[in-house]
């Protein structure tokens, strides 16, 4: 997938012209949803797509039990800088309002050449193919920073990661130190011989 650089709106388009870096993709059913990075205002809409997911696509997402995202966890969230933490956000209108129906971000440690990524779709979105979508274009954006490995943890318990992860091509290994963890890693750069 490429990224758009946006024209003038079109007459045709359910969504508000926004600059910058963004995407809008047709799903499998036909749904289109605008990818854009996430943004300061977004933080509402963060905070309520969290609140909206099922208590089992939470613990998936963040590797045990939350109720409500703190105000720490939201500013972790929503602290992007473009490069070594990056975030996109699907949205899609519903009732008049765009709301965010799907996430991914990555974000790097001291180790540079490598960055964690996630992705999270809205428990009433998925097998649409957003996640797909959503992780290519993270995975191009990391390519492009110049990250060499991307990487995902997680529950080993998660059919849906697991399979996303496969289709995208990242190898599965579990975690020595906990039984109940996955680790899915993706070569970003072409090995040399």
């Amino acid at each position: 997938m490429t990224y758009v650089t946006p024209q003038a709106p079109s007459p045709k388009s359910p969504f508000p012209h926004v600059s910058g870096e963004h995407a809008v993709v047709t799903l499998h059913d036909g749904t289109p949803v605008l990818i854009r990075p996430l943004r300061p205002d977004d933080r509402a809409r963060e905070q309520a797509f969290i609140r909206r997911l099922s208590p089992e696509s939470r613990r998936c997402r963040f590797l045990g039990e939350i109720r409500e995202a703190s105000e720490p966890l939201l500013d972790t969230l929503m602290n992007t800088d473009g490069v070594d933490s990056v975030a996109y956000v699907a949205l899609a209108h519903d009732n008049g309002e765009l709301r965010e129906v799907g996430i991914c971000r990555y974000a790097s440690g001291t180790d540079r050449s490598r960055c964690e990524c996630a992705v999270t779709v809205a428990d009433d979105w998925r097998h649409r193919g957003l996640a797909v979508t959503l992780m290519q274009h993270l995975i191009a954006t990391a390519r492009r920073n110049g990250f060499k490995v991307m990487y995902s943890i997680d529950l080993a318990e998660n059919r849906d990661m697991e399979q996303l992860a496969r289709f995208l091509g990242f190898q599965r290994s579990p975690d020595p130190g906990d039984a109940t963890l996955v680790t899915h890693s993706l070569q970003l750069v072409p090995a040399t011989p």
